[in-house]
């Protein structure tokens, strides 16, 4: 295995070297009994019952029953522990996606594993995406998906350009889903669209807009799990041709 080059090494953040548990946290001040893994599941508590805009140092530490210094030991900021956080509510990817048959049916549990981890875990939508994946657990994810496609001709960087179409994919299907069905509170939400389509449009200048409102495609809420399904299909169908091509 080649060597990474002196000149080609890197500072890996402190808080990322703590997740991998190649380095421990600080020895500063006193222990009071905490641990990152602790930290993180406060914090993971407190955006999940209150909502992420909730979460602070000051706050987790009083979950924890100390004082708000005492974080610092371990995590230097908020946005550290908010990677921690995401990575934590990912949790490991399953069993069963590198154990597929096929690279389709790995790459669809895949997807499927994320959106549920997204759906349990709503909050981590709103985390920004500062970078790559860091953290253990989102590495672990991409090195399955990696892992499903092996058997195929496509080139390592075109696996890795699949990865991260089906990582947007899903994640703009849940953000999506997630912030409609808020702002619904339960109510339909596509038949009263079409209706107010009708009234601001003229079928002479929308006539393909007209026409599927006249087929009755706007007439009930989608499922949003069909909608998944045909979106992710659509996804593997392309990425298919692609392997086929190749």
């Amino acid at each position: 295995m080649d060597q990474v080059g002196t000149e080609d090494a890197v500072e890996v953040p402190d808080v990322i070297a703590q997740a991998w548990g190649v380095r421990a946290a600080t020895s500063r001040g006193p222990k009071r009994g905490l641990s990152l893994d602790r930290i993180v599941d406060a914090g993971i508590r407190l955006a999940t019952t209150e909502g992420l805009g909730a979460l602070s140092m000051s706050r987790v530490a009083s979950e924890l029953g100390v004082g708000t210094m005492s974080l610092y030991r371990y995590v230097s900021a908020k946005d550290d522990l908010l990677l921690l956080m995401v990575d934590a509510a990912l949790g490991a990817p399953p069993a069963g996606i590198t154990g597929a048959p096929d690279w389709r049916t790995g790459l669809a549990r895949w997807a499927t594993g994320v959106r549920a981890a997204y759906r349990t875990h709503p909050w981590s939508l709103r985390v920004p995406i500062s970078g790559p994946p860091l953290g253990p657990h989102n590495v672990a994810w991409l090195e399955a998906a990696l892992r499903t496609m092996e058997g195929t001709p496509l080139p390592e960087d075109q696996k890795l350009s699949v990865v991260l179409l089906l990582s947007g994919f899903v994640r703009n299907e849940v953000t999506l889903t997630t912030d409609i069905a808020a702002a619904s509170r339960g109510r339909q939400v596509m038949p009263p669209y079409g209706a107010t389509l009708l009234q601001l449009t003229d079928a002479r200048d929308f006539p393909a807009l007209h026409r599927a409102i006249a087929s009755g495609a706007l007439g009930d809420d989608d499922d949003i799990d069909k909608e998944f399904d045909f979106g992710l299909a659509c996804i593997l169908d392309g990425v298919e041709a692609l392997i086929q091509r190749g």
